[in-house]
């Protein structure tokens, strides 16, 4: 976890990170897009702007002295940035961005500028590379819940398929334990507290056989974030080939809020489960997910219709 602040890779940790970011504010996913599109349009790269003067930043970019100090300030934090890094990496916890090579090449295909700048993960990146199926509910699910959760698993997983959940209690962790438990393999997008994770052993054994990923947004010892709760639903949905909604509230809580933001951006196909007493279920069935029950054969290659996007055009490797 080294970081060399002569590459693309650095310059995203430095200005993206919020670790050790006390007095200075890093940017946020979308003002890091808008600076990789101005720097594109100036035929720069990220790493250019290390050996910017404050005339280079005023006459090139057309920055503001607010805006040149801020910059500034979150690259003089490199020494204790680099200092971080190596303490969660002895720990097994790395950091990928945008201009890595390893960034999961799903994402960007269907998240195109919504993709975060940088994860922290733990675990081989090359797992983002295989098949899942999403699985996602709420935290409060009752036995019967859980049973249609393990009984689905072991369906998709006869299909070559892995799970890919948020890692919370509930359907998340149901699903994890019963796919690795399998023999399978998982991704588990974190909201929180992925260096507490880690130190579980075995979820530890998991990660160093290679059966399991464990990536966030979140820095790695941030505590529970109802935004990154929120915001790490849509890299479910799109690393999936399709997700199944085992269990919904109506129109509250991230699982709706996941489902119905799947649903009109057509991240891939949503499957709900058939449970008429469920309202959540029910009203997600009605909106376009596709209903199924125990006897469901597992295939998750359904046409997805979507509205689509003027701007679909793919981003370079830093955008």
């Amino acid at each position: 976890g080294r970081i060399n602040m002569n590459d693309n890779s650095s310059v995203i940790v430095s200005l993206c990170s919020h670790l050790c970011a006390d007095s200075c504010k890093p940017f946020t996913p979308s003002e890091w897009t808008k600076f990789a599109k101005m720097l594109m349009e100036k035929s720069l790269q990220p790493k250019d702007v290390v050996d910017f003067s404050t005339e280079d930043f005023k006459h090139i970019l057309l920055y503001t002295d607010d805006e040149i100090q801020r910059i500034r300030s979150l690259f003089d934090r490199s020494g204790s940035l680099t200092f971080e890094l190596e303490k969660y990496s002895s720990m097994g916890v790395k950091v990928v961005t945008r201009a890595d090579a390893e960034y999961p090449r799903v994402l960007k295909s269907k998240l195109k500028e919504n993709c975060p700048p940088l994860f922290y993960y733990a675990g081989d990146l090359n797992l983002t590379n295989r098949n899942y199926a999403g699985f996602v509910g709420s935290r409060t699910v009752d036995d019967n819940d859980t049973d249609f959760t393990k009984h689905t698993v072991s369906t998709i997983a006869k299909n070559g398929f892995g799970v890919v959940s948020g890692g919370a209690k509930g359907v998340d962790s149901t699903a994890s334990i019963a796919m690795l438990a399998d023999g399978g393999f998982c991704i588990e997008y974190l909201a929180d507290s992925l260096a507490r994770k880690i130190k579980k052993r075995d979820v530890v054994s998991q990660v160093q056989k290679g059966n399991l990923l464990l990536i966030s947004v979140a820095k790695p010892d941030a505590g529970f974030n109802a935004g990154f709760a929120m915001q790490r639903n849509k890299f479910i949905y799109a690393q999936s080939k399709g997700t199944i909604v085992v269990k919904s509230d109506y129109d509250k809580g991230g699982t709706w809020s996941g489902a119905t933001e799947a649903l009109r951006n057509g991240y891939c196909p949503v499957f709900c489960r058939n449970n008429q007493k469920s309202l959540g279920n029910k009203k997600l069935i009605e909106l376009g997910a596709i209903a199924i029950d125990e006897n469901w054969d597992g295939k998750l290659d359904v046409p997805v219709t979507k509205k689509k996007d003027p701007k679909e055009d793919q981003l370079s490797l830093f955008g």
